[in-house]
């Protein structure tokens, strides 16, 4: 997929039909991406865009920090001198505007697309305990089973709670340990048990099986979707 980077605004030519060429060329590749319905890492970086361009349509100040960020004291001070003589050019804050008004809808109608997939796998998500469930369910596995695959894949998942401006969150994080095959044999109880026996340090691990019968790739969709999804369903407890 095509990268845009983060100062695209305001490095190189402020044109708008130069911008325009970017910003379509860019979404071009994440729609190509999102056709083959991989999520991530274009969702997240498409979001990103979005509110930076919606901050600078609010507040102009936000055009100084869309400059690159490792500059030596000599081009800093250019690029603090570029910064003032384009917010008083009012011919190039119009030019500047033309591109927010033209690439502000156009990201959106990219979001939309990707919220769509999202919630088509969000929606069809099932999550269910294996085994008893411990007291403790920050730590513990997530077993990932797309049917009619037989192959499951065991993530082992942290959930870490941070605050950021008088609000708590959660973040989780996952790391693959295991992969198995479901049979009549072995059924994800006796995956649980084989895990137990490996990873001692989890004696008793909370483990949730997450299945999605869409069939959608797991590392770029399945598995970032899971992963929200369960930090929800904890919550909720």
């Amino acid at each position: 997929m095509k990268q845009l980077d983060q100062d695209w605004l305001t490095k190189g030519l402020i044109d708008f039909e130069y911008k325009k060429y970017l910003i379509m060329s860019y979404l071009k590749s994440v729609n190509e991406t999102f056709e083959e319905r991989k999520l991530y890492p274009p969702l997240s970086e498409l979001f990103l865009h979005y509110r930076n361009l919606k901050q600078i349509k609010q507040n102009k100040e936000f055009l100084r920090g869309s400059f690159p960020k490792e500059l030596s004291k000599a081009d800093f001070d250019k690029a603090e001198l570029i910064y003032k003589d384009l917010i008083e050019d009012d011919k190039l804050m119009r030019e500047i505007e033309d591109i927010l008004s033209f690439a502000i809808p156009e990201f959106e109608k990219g979001l939309e697309v990707g919220k769509e997939i999202y919630e088509d796998v969000d929606q069809s998500l099932q999550i269910e305990p294996v085994g008893l469930e411990p007291l403790y369910t920050d730590e513990g596995y997530i077993m990932l089973f797309q049917p009619p695959d037989r192959v499951t894949h065991v993530y082992q998942y942290d959930i870490t709670i941070f605050h950021q401006a008088n609000e708590k969150y959660r973040g989780i994080h996952t790391k693959l340990v295991e992969t198995y095959s479901q049979s009549i044999t072995n059924t994800f109880n006796s995956m649980k048990m084989g895990l137990i026996r490996k990873y001692p340090e989890l004696p008793n691990p909370a483990t949730y099986l997450i299945s999605s019968p869409l069939g959608y790739p797991e590392k770029e969709t399945v598995l970032p979707v899971a992963q929200l999804a369960l930090v929800r369903y904890l919550s909720a407890k």
